[in-house]
């Protein structure tokens, strides 16, 4: 019986190597939307070059949502990092290149899987504020009603800022 206990351990233990696929693929898909988040910046910015910047008020307003929409891609790639290296770390290894870095960022620093989850609320509120923003230049305001939608979900944002804080 201890013979079949410990078969059973080391390939229970050894499970969590499965965990390697979500730390791949993951940066796989954050690699990708660096890319596409890069090209979505690059394309506006040229046609902006190719006009000398003589822009119309709607194409200023599609260069701002390009932007704009780019820094959400970039965040949301931010946030698929920061999974993949605490995935890594709770369950793979420490990370040795990072613990020697002594330049190395905080945020990148995960020692259990509450840390992970901070650190992913904090990046995934920053993709909501961008998004918000991003919906925010493009609604076209008519009404009073339509200005107090936009003065309650800023208020949100901001109790949802104070609260993610609220710890420190």
């Amino acid at each position: 019986m201890r013979i079949l206990e410990r078969i059973f351990e080391a390939f229970l233990w050894r499970s969590r190597l499965m965990v390697l696929f979500a730390v791949v693929f993951s940066l796989l898909a954050s690699f990708a939307l660096f890319i596409v988040a890069s090209v979505e910046i690059f394309e506006p910015l040229e046609k902006l070059f190719a006009v000398h910047f003589h822009i119309s008020p709607e194409e200023h307003e599609d260069l701002v949502g390009s932007i704009v929409g780019a820094i959400d891609l970039f965040l949301i790639a931010t946030v698929l990092i920061i999974f993949s290296l605490g995935l890594y770390e709770l369950f793979i290894s420490k990370i040795d290149e990072a613990e020697n870095d002594e330049k190395s960022s905080r945020i990148l620093a995960i020692h259990s899987l509450d840390d992970l989850k901070e650190r992913l609320a904090k990046v995934v509120l920053m993709v909501l504020i961008v998004t918000f923003f991003k919906y925010a230049i493009h609604i076209k305001y008519e009404t009073p009603l339509d200005t107090l939608y936009l003065a309650v979900g800023v208020l949100m944002l901001a109790l949802a800022l104070y609260y993610s804080h609220k710890n420190h």
